[in-house]
């Protein structure tokens, strides 16, 4: 375990000169006492390392070292070739890109490391989209990725769910993030309009053009996966704009968390009231909108009746209807 951590440890210092211990020991997951004797011990075992005071200071090699501890073992291969989505390097552009870098790369491993690689290719396959959902590029992807790549502002056109009207923002793309085969890219507006972070679905883009700017100046202290983990969940309440009270039997109820958005359900299931004289429980609900509330809870049959908003109570009014009189059911009738 120490030597892994040590050659870790070795290499971060040579791929980013100037770490500090504390960065360090937050990237070993170790205390700031444990990287100053892992330090030592590097430089005992004949890794110039050496720890520099000041403005520029951290950890450094001395000037020309490089590291001959870059050797992969096979777990590491195989994972190596894990690392990326096919369909998402396709989406972005980058398939023809991957092909030729796992080529070259297979070329500088070891035989018996080429084969572990390869045969964790043939092993495991990574699936992101959710069941039942076609998958989808948008079709401005690959050029919001060459603007995340470039760090270049763009000017994007946006439709907002539910409404007619569309939206115009000056953006900085910070990154792109896949989740359940949906594409999203987090940016930042300029800091002369508000300097808030914003998070966008790439399929509702619908104009982006990049500015004549030059290329942004990245946040140092921003991390994609850090930012999206802390906001996903309050991102996707965001999407839920309306409420719709239904009224459910302990079926419905059951079977909501497999039609509905996660997050409207939590609070769903929060605001239950006690079963009324027929079993049946009112929970008030947050949804996008009504068209997408009317196509999910449209799968609930009658284990769900809308109570309100009006107007998705006439939408499965109106459904009743239609299905009624293609069946040719009277009232009454069973």
């Amino acid at each position: 375990m120490r030597a892994a951590r040590l050659i870790r440890m070795a290499l971060l210092v040579q791929s980013s000169p100037g770490l500090t211990a504390d960065a360090l020991a937050r990237e070993l997951d170790v205390s700031r006492r444990t990287v100053i004797r892992d330090a030592q011990a590097l430089q005992e075992a004949g890794v110039p390392i050496r720890a520099e005071r000041g403005r520029a200071g951290g950890y450094h090699l001395a000037p020309g070292h490089r590291t001959r501890l870059t050797t992969l073992h096979p777990t590491e291969a195989e994972t190596l070739y894990l690392s990326g989505l096919p369909a998402a390097l396709r989406d972005l552009g980058l398939s023809d890109a991957a092909d030729t870098a796992r080529l070259k790369l297979s070329a500088t491993l070891l035989p018996s490391l080429r084969a572990a690689a390869e045969s964790s290719v043939r092993r495991f396959h990574l699936d992101a989209p959710a069941w039942f959902r076609e998958p989808s590029t948008p079709e401005l992807l690959p050029e919001l990725a060459r603007a995340v790549w470039s760090d270049r502002t763009v000017e994007i056109t946006y439709a907002r769910p539910g409404r007619d009207d569309a939206v115009t923002r000056l953006l900085q793309p910070y990154g792109l993030v896949l989740k359940a085969g949906v594409w999203y890219v987090v940016g930042r507006v300029p800091a002369g309009r508000d300097g808030a972070w914003r998070t966008y679905r790439v399929d509702r883009v619908t104009a982006l053009s990049p500015t004549d700017d030059e290329p942004f100046v990245r946040d140092p202290g921003f991390d994609l996966t850090e930012y999206w983990r802390a906001n996903a969940e309050a991102f996707a309440r965001t999407l839920l704009r309306t409420t719709a009270t239904l009224r459910l039997t302990g079926r419905g109820l059951a079977r909501l968390p497999a039609v509905a958005d996660p997050a409207g359900v939590a609070e769903a299931l929060a605001s239950a009231s006690g079963p009324d004289a027929e079993g049946r429980v009112t929970v008030e609900l947050p949804v996008e909108s009504e068209e997408v509330a009317f196509a999910q809870l449209s799968e609930l049959g009658a284990d769900m009746e809308v109570l309100a908003p009006e107007g998705l109570r006439a939408r499965f009014r109106a459904h009743a209807r239609d299905l009624a009189a293609l069946y040719g059911v009277t009232p009454g009738q069973r």
